[in-house]
């Protein structure tokens, strides 16, 4: 397999199991080549339109102009994160995107956020083995300073992750989720300040 067909069959949700040396080595280079680009944006200044040209280039694909990360950001793949347009990363985002991280357009994301999208087995047999779930974001959501957003969970277009939340499950559109686990605390109106 070469690192076309192995981004493809990460994006396609496959598992990587315990003791595929072959799997674990593709993976291991795009850690590697993920390190090297985020180790560059982090560790000097970059104009606005350099970091979208750092984050086209880690991802593999054109993330559009309006796009705006305060660095240090965190990844271990990197090609499996689709941007929309008018995004925010802010300082200390760490993303373990092998599973697959889709932003819609407009969303702000806070200090410090982790999405995670892999998970282990649990048994002793598969503990080694990682298994994908996307995270799916939808438009206009604010995603608080420190937050998690955990394996598999889908937000809905406009909601609100309160800071410090750990969101292990779906969140409907136009809903404020807050705790440990999120609970949705209020839905959000045109009203809504």
């Amino acid at each position: 397999m070469d690192m076309k067909e192995f981004i493809a069959f990460c994006k396609n949700g496959y598992p990587i199991p315990d003791k595929d040396e072959e799997l674990e080595e593709l993976a291991a280079q795009c850690s590697d080549e993920a390190q090297k680009i985020t180790m560059a944006l982090n560790t000097s200044y970059h104009s606005q339109k350099e970091i979208v040209d750092i984050f086209s280039e880690l991802t593999g694909s054109k993330v559009d102009s309006s796009f705006v990360c305060n660095p240090p950001f965190y990844t271990n793949f990197g090609k499996n994160i689709t941007i929309g347009k008018n995004v925010f990363f802010n300082i200390g985002c760490s993303f373990q995107d092998r599973g697959g991280i889709r932003i819609g357009n407009g969303t702000l994301i806070g200090m410090n956020v982790t999405i995670a999208t892999l998970n282990h087995g649990l048994s002793l047999e598969t503990r080694n083995t990682t298994y994908p779930s996307p995270v799916a974001i939808g438009e206009n959501v604010w995603i608080g300073s420190n937050s998690t957003i955990l394996p598999g969970v889908t937000i809905g277009n406009g909601s609100v992750i309160a800071a410090g939340a750990v969101v292990s499950k779906d969140v409907p559109e136009n809903t404020v989720v807050a705790g440990v686990p999120a609970k949705a605390i209020k839905k959000i109106n045109n009203e809504t300040k």
